[in-house]
């Protein structure tokens, strides 16, 4: 057995009937048309997808991703914008307002909270962040975007943690927090690059024993003889995207 056993029984879950995607975001429309409409095809099983115009919501509205906000929500796919917690140095006041844009120009259904704390003192700054976005769109949905397991009172504040991020080999060898086993799979998040195709069951097979019920596996990697940002692995469609959508069949309506 390739992954380290989780702490904790887990529940059986079936094999389609929890699993879906939770897209980090592609690059912008004009960059990755055919991205953006696959996002859209019917029964793709999508969560939700997040929209990050230039690092945010940008200066200002911009049409193309307007558009492609639109489509998605129409398809009843959660958009939520990007926020960049910055591992809680962002000024207060700046979320705030790239929330507001976010909401004034693409009405997103909700936010992802990149970079966010992990630890228990950054606990009630997340707290301020996170009630007041509530206050400001009323039933948005919160994903925190820690990209590791964080300290239990994070899973009060939001509807999903993003508790793994990073390399499949990583992935293959990790293992989840004890107390995650007292919550059910949606919600958690996992977003694994570099997922071989000969791999692809093997991975969906950890996601659901470590009891998570969004992820977003992709082939592609970031290169090591180059400096590129963290979230390019995830700007274009995997390779077997086909194949991912089969596997993990029609979207159930919630």
């Amino acid at each position: 057995m390739s992954h380290l056993s989780p702490a904790g029984p887990r529940p059986h879950v079936p094999a389609a009937a929890r699993l879906g995607f939770g897209v980090p975001g592609y690059a912008h429309p004009l960059v990755a048309p055919t991205e953006w409409a696959e996002l859209t095809r019917p029964g793709a099983p999508l969560h939700w997808a997040v929209l990050n115009v230039a690092g945010g919501p940008g200066s200002r509205r911009d049409p193309h991703c307007l558009t492609a906000a639109a489509r998605l929500r129409a398809r009843g796919v959660r958009v939520l914008g990007h926020l960049d917690l910055r591992c809680g140095t962002r000024p207060f006041s700046e979320l705030i307002s790239d929330a507001n844009h976010f909401l004034e120009w693409y009405q997103v259904d909700g936010f992802c909270l990149d970079r966010c704390p992990v630890d228990r003192p950054g606990l009630p700054e997340v707290r301020r962040t996170v009630t007041t976005l509530r206050a400001v769109l009323g039933g948005a949905y919160l994903v925190l975007g820690q990209g590791i397991h964080p300290y239990e009172g994070y899973m009060e504040l939001a509807d999903q943690l993003v508790t793994f991020r990073g390399s499949w080999p990583d992935y293959r060898w990790s293992q989840v927090a004890e107390w995650t086993a007292g919550y059910p799979p949606e919600r958690f998040c996992h977003q694994v690059h570099g997922v071989p195709r000969r791999h692809l069951e093997e991975a969906l097979r950890i996601a659901r024993w470590q009891g998570a019920g969004t992820i977003y596996f992709t082939d592609r990697t970031a290169r090591p003889d180059r400096r590129i940002r963290a979230e390019s692995p995830w700007e274009a469609l995997p390779g077997y995207w086909d194949e991912i959508v089969s596997r993990l069949g029609p979207r159930v309506m919630e």
